[in-house]
């Protein structure tokens, strides 16, 4: 297959904050959630402890949700604790389909955050919050999350977009001659670490090291192994991990949110892949088209370019 002319990973995070900037995502006011069961598949399910991470919630995916449902939400909703499950899926189809099916079956109602709403879940859930999206390529799920993100934390895309000017300016000149990349994140976006993690699998598969880990999980002996052409990128002060003068310390404002690290390290990974062999863009139309999606039932090959709304 030859290889796709399709955006990266940085282009696409542009294109979303312009977008955001001109339409701007609905607000979120999760204080209307009391103790939800908050369930993703995926990414979406990293997003989803995003999203949650500042209120009382149980979170599920969907390896899990099944076990999950019937060890844990019954206790809970004997004692009146839990009423709700929030389904986030930028689709609304594939997973979220039996996720919402199987919340209802326990008389729960069903909230979907939802890119999609003619989507399957969309017709079949309780209640629908619906966010904007661009077309991009199939897992790329920036505008998607961003979004969400954004409509939750009331971040000003605009300011977002200044940021990645200054990291652009900040970019350490021997940027592209790393071997491998890791990010440490302040604590409290411990989450979004896993989402760089996935974007590491989707983008890169086992061609290159791209590891994320929070100031605190970074301590347990994460770098016993230093490597000169390891370049670890810090939100935050670094004294301790990896090679001293392959360090790059990204200072932040005190009331950075969640947005602006999503798109942050959503856009440095793009960098990183714009300077790598194209693996992503070489495989992709085979795994949409060919093997991917048939490790979902019923499911039709996936569109290499997800459509916008």
């Amino acid at each position: 297959m030859a290889t796709l002319k399709l955006d990266y990973l940085n282009e696409t995070v542009i294109k979303a904050l312009d977008f955001f900037i001109k339409n701007r995502p609905p607000q979120v006011d999760l204080n209307a959630f009391k103790f939800p069961l908050v369930i993703g598949s995926g990414n979406a399910y990293n997003a989803a402890r995003v999203l949650f991470a500042n209120r009382p919630a149980i979170f599920a995916n969907e390896s899990n949700l099944k076990k999950t449902i019937k060890s844990e939400v019954p206790v809970i909703l004997e004692k009146k604790m839990i009423n709700e499950v929030v389904v986030i899926s930028a689709s609304g189809e594939k997973d979220s389909i039996w996720e919402v099916k199987l919340a209802k079956k326990y008389g729960l109602k069903t909230i979907l955050f939802t890119c999609s709403p003619n989507s399957s879940a969309a017709k079949i859930a309780d209640k629908i919050f619906s966010f904007r999206k661009l077309p991009e390529p199939y897992t790329y799920n920036t505008s998607t999350y961003l979004g969400m993100l954004l409509g939750v934390s009331q971040e000003d895309p605009f300011l977002i977009r200044e940021f990645l000017s200054y990291l652009n300016d900040k970019l350490p000149k021997s940027f592209s001659s790393y071997n491998s990349y890791t990010f440490i994140l302040p604590d409290e976006f411990e989450a979004i670490c896993s989402m760089i993690n996935v974007k590491k699998d989707e983008l890169f598969g086992p061609k290159l090291s791209l590891r994320a880990f929070s100031y605190g999980e970074a301590r347990h002996a994460k770098f016993v192994i230093r490597d000169k052409k390891e370049l670890v990128i810090s939100f935050g002060k670094n004294e301790y991990f990896g090679w001293p003068k392959s360090r790059w310390e990204i200072v932040l404002a005190k009331s950075t949110g969640p947005g602006l690290i999503m798109a942050s390290v959503y856009y440095l990974i793009g960098l990183i892949q714009k300077n790598q062999p194209n693996y992503y863009k070489k495989n992709i139309a085979d795994y949409c088209l060919d093997y991917g999606y048939k490790a979902y039932r019923d499911a039709k090959p996936f569109d290499i370019i997800v459509s916008g709304n």
